[in-house]
């Protein structure tokens, strides 16, 4: 077995940007490579205290706390777990909390699922001294646009308390097949996620399902396609696509809610969030950061237009 700790308890002073942070997650996130169970194991032994004390998993961390971290051990393939190459995708916005960066497709925003790592892994290597940064929200891997991450906890409840409050503004760019004939249109389906036999998680209009909402707002029509705007008025997870699959007019290139077979060459689906609009802490006027159209997704559009023009 590796001694991870050298058998000496760290001490762990608590500062602003973990304040408010479950002690469990705090521990997940510090000490990487640890099983869960035995993380838990610890915090149930009591050898984890804050302030001298006991506490329990779900007890919240504040600034000045002295976190008291036990000796922890794992066997040596544990200890070296496959690392994220340190790589930041364009930014489009930074200050001390929080960043807003320009996701390309085909990045995962974290490891999982099969993904080693994502955006959030990459960047946090990028920046090893940075002593927070978690994900504000998601994007699914084939989807390009706009992330934003957090620098600080206090950013992090912040932004989701705008993304519950629905104060947070999120537009995107979606290319369907077929003939979209409304200039507006709000849908309102409810959504459930499902496993299927091969163990992939899907989502399907369901009623016992939870309420989703996007409204939708035409911006060019062509013989057999239609690029719209999106806007997420709800955040269920596949939500756009799920909506346009159910409509009859699934996302080009869309392999999963879409048509196999297509006439157009895309790798990805054609889906980017294209602007996201919040209050930046301390400010009383939103502010909007955009991503622009990525180059395969413009150039189909050139393409369609040439051949498809009304």
């Amino acid at each position: 077995m590796n001694d991870l700790s050298k058998d000496v308890a760290r001490h762990v002073a608590i500062d602003e940007s973990a304040a408010g942070q479950r002690v469990d997650n705090f521990l997940l996130r510090v000490l990487k490579g640890v099983p869960k169970s035995h993380v838990y194991r610890i915090l149930r032994s009591g050898e984890v205290r804050v302030n001298r004390r006991r506490v329990r998993p779900d007890a919240r961390l504040a600034a000045g706390d002295d976190l008291r971290i036990p000796p922890v051990r794992m066997a040596a393939a544990e200890a070296v777990p496959r690392r994220a190459r340190p790589v930041v995708p364009p930014i489009l916005y930074e200050d001390d909390a929080l960043i807003a960066i320009d996701k390309p497709a085909g990045l995962a925003v974290h490891g999982g699922s099969g993904v080693a790592f994502g955006a959030i892994e990459q960047l946090r290597a990028a920046r090893p001294d940075a002593t927070f940064l978690e994900l504000a929200h998601r994007l699914d891997r084939d989807t390009s646009g706009v992330l934003l991450l957090a620098k600080k906890r206090s950013a992090l409840t912040n932004l989701h308390a705008q993304l519950r409050g629905g104060e947070m503004r999120k537009i995107y760019l979606v290319l369907v097949r077929g003939r979209w004939t409304s200039d507006t249109r709000h849908v309102q389906l409810p959504l459930s996620k499902y496993v299927t036999p091969a163990g992939e998680r899907r989502v399907s209009v369901s009623d016992a399902g939870l309420p989703s909402q996007t409204l939708f707002r035409r911006a060019l029509s062509l013989r057999s396609y239609t690029l719209l705007e999106a806007e997420l008025l709800t955040g269920r997870t596949h939500q756009i696509r799920v909506h346009f699959q159910y409509l009859g007019c699934p996302v080009a290139g869309d392999r999963i809610y879409g048509r196999k077979k297509s006439t157009i060459m895309l790798e990805r689906h054609f889906l980017h969030a294209t602007s996201l609009t919040i209050r930046l802490p301390g400010e009383k006027t939103p502010r909007t950061f955009e991503a622009r159209l990525p180059e395969e997704l413009q150039q189909v559009l050139n393409d369609l237009r040439t051949k498809e023009a009304l």
